[in-house]
């Protein structure tokens, strides 16, 4: 994204000094598909900081408008090392990890899986979208109609939902959560899966594989309009 880009989203939220939710979540979108490195966010900030500046004359609501901002241009968390984790049900507690990871989201989840029956996971999901996460679910729209599914529950309440409605199986079960970490495995997001399964996670912060995910994620988000 060229600067010029840049400034223009900038100014298209400063009419009312506020940057609202929805404005939120489409720049956070816009930053987490260009995936810039920390060099290039201190550079959006400094662009914001000037852009600032120069409205100085109109300063009402300025700083709650540049710490907006200021906080989707800043990382997650900082560059380390690589760090991977598998983990196994029944046994470990794949689902308490997940509903950590819903709990700790920042800016967006992304969430592919076959199918959501577990109801403390559903509502993980909904608490997030409460705070203005920017959450999107692909699932399999076969199993939305289960008895037990809470995707249609999901859906009424706002979360963005598409669905794979082909004949045959969106049979994917790996979520991204703010673009960095990725959880990927066999375990679908149901009780059967937390309690009797003999299921897998893995958690990773690999830059590669959330991007190689990403572009899946992004993929079957366009497929499946």
């Amino acid at each position: 994204m060229d600067i010029a880009t840049f400034d223009q989203m900038l100014n298209a939220t400063l009419d009312d000094q506020r940057l609202t939710r929805n404005e939120r979540q489409a720049l956070a979108r816009v930053i987490a598909d260009e995936a810039p490195n920390a060099q290039q966010l201190a550079h959006y900030r400094s662009r914001a900081f000037d852009l600032a500046r120069q409205q100085m004359g109109r300063r009402d609501n300025l700083i709650e408008w540049l710490e907006e901002i200021t906080k989707v241009l800043t990382p997650v968390a900082p560059a380390g090392p690589i760090e991977s984790h598998a983990y196994f049900t029944p046994g470990d507690d794949c689902a308490g990890r997940i509903l950590v990871l819903l709990a700790q989201a920042r800016r967006n989840i992304d969430i592919c899986v076959f199918t959501i029956t577990h109801d403390q996971i559903a509502s993980g999901i909904l608490a997030g979208h409460e705070r203005g996460i920017d959450i999107r679910i692909i699932t399999d729209e076969d199993k939305s109609r289960d008895a037990g599914s809470d995707v249609r529950q999901l859906i009424r309440a706002g979360v963005k939902v598409r669905l794979e409605q082909s004949d045959h199986h969106m049979h994917h079960k790996f979520a991204i959560f703010d673009d960095a970490t990725l959880l990927n495995g066999s375990y679908n997001w149901t009780r059967s899966a937390a309690l009797y399964n003999q299921e897998n996670i893995t958690l990773t912060n690999d830059p590669s594989l959330i991007k190689d995910f990403r572009r899946e994620c992004e993929r079957l988000w366009a497929q499946f309009v």
